[in-house]
């Protein structure tokens, strides 16, 4: 691709930064469409980073895009756990309007908890939308928009990619640690054919099983870790240098200037609710590693893990770079950025047209790219998970089966409405103060457009993504 061609890198869920006022020599024809390389992590808690100040973990890669980047601190993704956050990126929708507000299982499972057996392939999604527009097109990595264990499910590839290798998927599952190699084979032969491309590179760590190479493990043999902190960063690590791998391969084409680069996560990180022994575990996807006893993430003092509505569970790292256009070095502590938000946004930098029908729940935030961006949110954002309650002890912050996020207010409630908790999220982006006692009139405006919003989705999802399973 010729160095005036203006590329958008993604890594891992991180949408987009503040661009200088007037671009460098480099950089590309503002009227030229942009390449994407999204890298989505899978469970990678806000505090697993050496940027974010983790102890022990090492991301000297992610680290350098923080450097050359900027850092969004209240970028949200819409759900607590993977399939559901992962639809809101493809469709730009909230998970719920398809019934999926779960992990895609085998199919008993997904039939008791009223979810389809995967996503709908002809809804608009991301790479459709980029694919019409004239983008090369592929997604490595997980999958997970339906299961390795529904083999009637749609291949990736009907999702509106040129080329994939996926696991948590129907078909052939790619060996996790591929990921980085196939993505780098397809931007070189899309800078050689002069045409723009999206990536989707959606990194396995650090979900079980942990999949660790000894070499890594060496790394920390010293650091006084204990065996499960040990395998934690190693895997970690792993992903930090394929992370690396690519981007010194933009730097090798010749194109790192003109290259949007943004690193997310699905969701918060795991975390066993009770003390659980270090073991090996199967996954008919990924194969062998270790368990779950191995999943140290943290969230640097927000409330809960993964599979929860708390800001540990959905506030993720979002780091984005472009050299000349996105700040570099900078923190912003105010913006928010939804999972929902990045198709309109992407679909705009990329002069990607919506079709009339679509009817997304995000918002463009590319206005917000070349300036100062606002601390509210105008539009609310909304999120249902299959949540217990009473809390149990064992999980305090995993009681909320709904959220509404409106201007500064996050109101969680439970499944049937009888209890809820409300935080000024601007103010206590760590949900310190429940302040709905001392405002009685927010509190019930926002559970009245919660019920609303409710009132809006599907009671059970079309039975034309039911696998043939489900008739035997």
């Amino acid at each position: 691709m010729s160095p005036q061609r203006s590329i958008l890198v993604i890594v891992t869920s991180l949408t987009f930064g503040l661009f200088l006022p007037q671009p460098t020599a480099n950089a590309a024809s503002a009227d030229d469409p942009p390449n994407i390389l999204f890298i989505f992590a899978d469970d990678w808690g806000w505090g697993d980073l050496g940027c974010h100040g983790h102890p022990y973990v090492e991301t000297p890669n992610i680290d350098r895009l923080a450097r050359e980047g900027t850092d969004f601190h209240r970028f949200t993704v819409a759900s607590g756990v993977c399939s559901p956050s992962r639809t809101a990126v493809m469709t730009g929708r909230f998970p719920a309007r398809f019934n999926i507000d779960g992990h895609f299982a085998w199919v008993p499972s997904n039939a008791k908890r009223n979810m389809p057996d995967w996503l709908d392939p002809n809804v608009t999604t991301l790479p459709g939308l980029l694919k019409s527009a004239g983008y090369a097109t592929a997604h490595y990595g997980k999958w997970h928009l339906s299961n390795d264990m529904i083999p009637d499910s749609p291949s990736p590839g009907v999702y509106g990619y040129d080329d994939h290798g996926a696991f948590n998927c129907s078909g052939e599952q790619m060996p996790v640690h591929d990921d980085s190699d196939r993505a780098i084979a397809f931007i070189e032969q899309a800078n050689q054919n002069d045409q723009p491309f999206f990536i989707n590179l959606w990194i396995h760590e650090p979900h079980t099983p942990f999949h660790v190479i000894p070499k890594y493990r060496w790394q920390f043999r010293d650091a006084g870790l204990s065996e499960a902190d040990e395998i934690y960063a190693a895997v970690l690590a792993h992903a930090d240098d394929r992370i690396g791998e690519v981007l010194d391969a933009l730097d090798r084409f010749g194109i790192a200037d003109n290259t949007l680069v943004i690193f997310s996560s699905d969701n918060g990180p795991a975390r066993a609710s009770r003390p659980t022994s270090l073991q090996l575990t199967y996954d008919t996807a990924t194969g062998a590693g270790f368990g779950i006893a191995a999943s140290k993430g943290i969230t640097a003092g927000r409330k809960g893990y993964k599979n929860s509505l708390f800001e540990g569970g959905i506030n993720v790292p979002f780091i984005a770079r472009w050299p000349g256009k996105i700040r570099a070095g900078a923190i912003d502590p105010d913006l928010m950025i939804s999972a929902v938000d990045l198709l309109p946004t992407f679909c705009e930098i990329a002069h990607a047209e919506l079709p009339d029908s679509y009817q997304g729940d995000g918002i463009s935030q590319a206005a917000y790219l070349a300036g100062d961006a606002p601390t509210g949110r105008a539009k609310p954002l909304y999120w249902k998970l299959r949540s217990s309650w009473p809390p149990s002890k064992s999980s305090p912050h995993h009681w909320a089966s709904y959220c509404i996020v409106q201007d500064k207010w996050k109101l969680l409630a439970n499944a049937d409405g009888s209890y809820a908790e409300l935080y000024d999220i601007v103010k206590d982006p760590m949900e310190l103060v429940d302040v709905r006692a001392s405002n009685h009139e927010v509190t019930q405006r926002l559970k009245e457009q919660l019920d609303d919003w409710k009132s809006t989705l599907p009671a059970s999802p079309d039975p034309m993504f039911f696998s043939e399973l489900r008739s035997q």
